[in-house]
């Protein structure tokens, strides 16, 4: 498994590229792109067969691949118009034309062939989790209930596919196992997935139980489970509520798991995908340390892969954080930087949810509502199930004063995702809405949930601390009050006004600061 060509050495067995026995940073995907084209170097490969290969059926656009292929030769010294490497057939696919050299350790090309598993990976050399729906298992009398628990199935498979940061196995592969008995980590090496979800559907009466569970494909150990008990109505309109919510949670706590396996393992060679999980992980302790950490890691793993598009989304988000919360200044410069970084993720994949609801958060902050709007819709279109993309679409609302509206979306966003890890966010940004509204009572309900969660800011305080004062009760004032400058030490209505700089509408600025001053704030 190791093909020597040009001053290159591709060793599949460690998944590494050295070029003079110098060993190049390279993405995963990029090496088990150059892997299937060398082994079946005698033909062209069609596009539809690398797709079928690399991103195991997984639909994703052509720029993706586009930008894989760029990678590949930007790191063999190869380009576009020169094609002395890798030649591409116009329209058709691509084809290794470089002559490569195999080692005594041969390998019998017949074993890498498109429409199987890839053989060259492992788990520990993803660059994107794999995850794999069991078949639910259908724990009723009723026959009848086999279609209601594969139809659970497959709607997991196709909603959880939207999230395109996870790789899912397709329904074909994973019905496979349908009605036999597994052991999930042997599921786990046969597939090559990271998790696997299972469960099962049980009908009584007019009654129907779901219950679903994620595991680790690779200890077997349980990460989330959880149990759905309702009235059979609608027998569609059921599994859609069920679905959503399913996946809805799915994807946060995949997240959770991804970043606790980087942290706590830490390789010494860092990766960007490594890179990219340990700033999303310090983006997610929201302190302004943490934030400039992950800002910096991010834009490391850019670096390292130019074609990596969450790097540049998500760096754009942490910018944008910054601005509003801690100490990177606003500025029209950065501004620009980060409506430029999400940009460059939409190139790479313009069909990605998360790219165009980062987008929208940027697009907030300067102030362009109606096109942060657009952005979240177009989020919620290509992924309903994507609750921050519901929450951006909230505040866009809210700052165009469409009150009851962004309410809506706010409570979307919560039930959808209700462990996600901005889930203080979408209660803090509802009171502030709610402030706007006049509705001060329910304000402060939203921020005294958003206060019981770990990770929530010094906004939260500040909101309900305003609300408080907005309903002349002094009493607490002084309570949030202490506690908001116990926070944010030094916290004062022009430093208020300095961060509101997102707000267009100056009857919102006017009535926050005004809130401010009865709170005794100068």
């Amino acid at each position: 498994m190791i093909f020597k060509f040009k001053e290159f050495i591709l060793d599949t067995k460690r998944f590494e590229l050295s070029r003079n026995n110098i060993v190049q940073h390279v993405e995963p995907q990029v090496i088990e792109l150059l892997a299937l084209l060398i082994a079946n170097r005698d033909r062209m490969l069609s596009k539809d067969e690398i797709y079928d290969t690399v991103w195991r059926g997984r639909v994703v656009s052509e720029s993706a691949l586009s930008s894989r292929i760029k990678s590949a030769r930007q790191v063999l010294g190869d380009d576009g118009k020169s094609q002395k490497v890798i030649k591409t057939i116009h329209k058709k696919g691509f084809r290794f034309i470089a002559e490569v050299m195999e080692t005594e350790d041969q390998i019998d090309n017949k074993l890498i062939q498109p429409n199987q598993q890839s053989l060259l990976t492992d788990n520990s050399t993803h660059n994107k989790p794999a995850i794999t729906i069991l078949p639910f298992a259908n724990l009723s009398k009723e026959p009848e209930q086999e279609y209601f628990a594969d139809g659970i199935s497959s709607d997991i498979i196709t909603l959880l596919s939207k999230h395109r940061w996870l790789d899912v196995t397709a329904r074909n592969t994973s019905f496979g196992f349908k009605g036999k008995a597994v052991n999930i980590c042997e599921v786990g090496k046969l597939l090559s997935v990271d998790y696997v979800v299972e469960g099962s559907v049980q009908k009584a009466g007019k009654r129907i139980r779901v219950n679903a569970h994620l595991v680790d494909a690779k200890s077997g150990h349980q990460k989330w489970s959880e149990r759905y008990d309702r009235e059979l109505e609608d027998i569609f309109l059921l599994q859609d509520e069920i679905t959503e919510k399913i996946v809805a949670r799915l994807e946060p706590e995949i997240g959770f798991a991804e970043r606790n396996k980087i942290v706590h393992a830490r390789p010494a060679n860092l990766k960007a995908w490594d890179l990219y999980h340990l700033g999303i992980y310090h983006f997610f302790k929201f302190t302004g340390q943490d934030n400039l950490t992950a800002q910096n890691l991010l834009l490391q793993s850019q670096e390292l892969d130019v074609g990596f598009g969450e790097a540049y989304a998500w760096w754009a988000y942490a910018v944008t954080l910054g601005m509003i919360y801690w100490d990177t200044k606003p500025t029209q410069k950065l501004l620009d930087e980060a409506l430029s970084a999400c940009d460059t993720a939409l190139s790479l994949d313009s069909q990605n949810a998360s790219f165009y609801a980062l987008r929208a958060r940027v697009l907030l902050a300067r102030k362009e509502y109606s096109r942060a709007i657009a952005e979240n819709k177009m989020a919620i279109k290509l992924n309903a199930t994507f609750a921050a993309a519901h929450c951006g679409l909230g505040d866009s609302l809210a700052y165009e004063g469409r009150y009851e509206e962004s309410i809506h979306c706010f409570d979307k966003a919560i039930s959808l995702s209700p462990n996600d890890p901005q889930l203080w966010a979408f209660y803090t940004y509802g009171a502030l809405v709610l402030i706007f509204k006049g509705d001060y009572k329910k304000a402060i309900e939203w921020a005294d949930i958003a206060s019981s969660i770990p990770n929530c800011q010094y906004w939260t305080t500040a909101h309900k601390m305003v609300a408080y004062a907005y309903l002349g009760d002094e009493a607490d004032v002084q309570i949030a009050r202490k506690k908001l400058l116990q926070q944010r030490p030094g916290f004062s209505r022009d430093f208020a006004r300095e961060k509101l700089f997102y707000l267009k509408k100056q009857e919102q600025v006017d009535r926050y600061i005004k809130g401010l001053e009865l709170a005794g704030i100068l």
